[in-house]
């Protein structure tokens, strides 16, 4: 038997923290009880989970708020990430070094070093990019979850991008479902 795929605990601490932001902290905690996730209020994971802990809380959300209310929740969820992933996880020195190329430049040497630890939030999925015009990112969700879940990446990329690559970057977004798989395509306009 394989050992569960895990990823960054930011997935669940980013996501309650914008269920919070979005409901306020009483209606956050009630939504996260009512969906059997009241366990991680006031009591975060400090290190890599088990992904099916953050597809079961999406798939969670989606039923009970719906698709419109949960994208946006996983959408800052993700913006809150790549705040956290600048200001902790990403050296400065690296971070100083992006922005000072050229667009295309500057986004081929940031995705090239996110891939090399893509599984932090891939999990047992797959991440992958091209430098087509205009360039694209790819995830590849291959755990049952609900195609929102596509939102989480698409707002961790753009703050990310916005803020290393160029300030301008728009993304495209076009997650479909096949079968239990979640296809996540980002066109990213740098």
């Amino acid at each position: 038997m394989s050992t569960p795929s895990k990823i960054g605990p930011n997935s669940i601490i980013q996501t309650v923290a914008a269920l919070e932001s979005a409901y306020g902290t009483a209606k956050a905690e009630a939504v996260l009880n009512k969906i059997g996730q009241g366990h991680f209020f006031g009591n975060l994971p400090t290190e890599m989970i088990e992904e099916s802990k953050f597809h079961a809380m999406v798939t969670a959300l989606q039923k009970e708020i719906g698709d419109t209310a949960t994208a946006g929740i996983l959408k800052e969820s993700g913006e809150r990430t790549a705040r956290y992933l600048l200001k902790v996880r990403i050296p400065g020195i690296f971070q100083k070094l992006v922005t000072l190329l050229p667009h295309r430049l500057g986004f081929k040497l940031f995705l090239f070093a996110i891939s090399k630890n893509a599984w932090t939030f891939a999990g047992s999925g797959k991440f992958s990019y091209s430098m087509s015009r205009p360039p694209e990112i790819t995830v590849i969700v291959t755990y049952p979850t609900h195609p929102v879940v596509g939102n989480f990446y698409l707002g961790t990329f753009t703050a990310l991008l916005q803020e290393l690559v160029n300030p301008n970057t728009k993304i495209k977004a076009d997650i479909r479902q096949d079968n239990n798989t979640i296809h996540c395509n980002y066109r990213c306009e740098i």
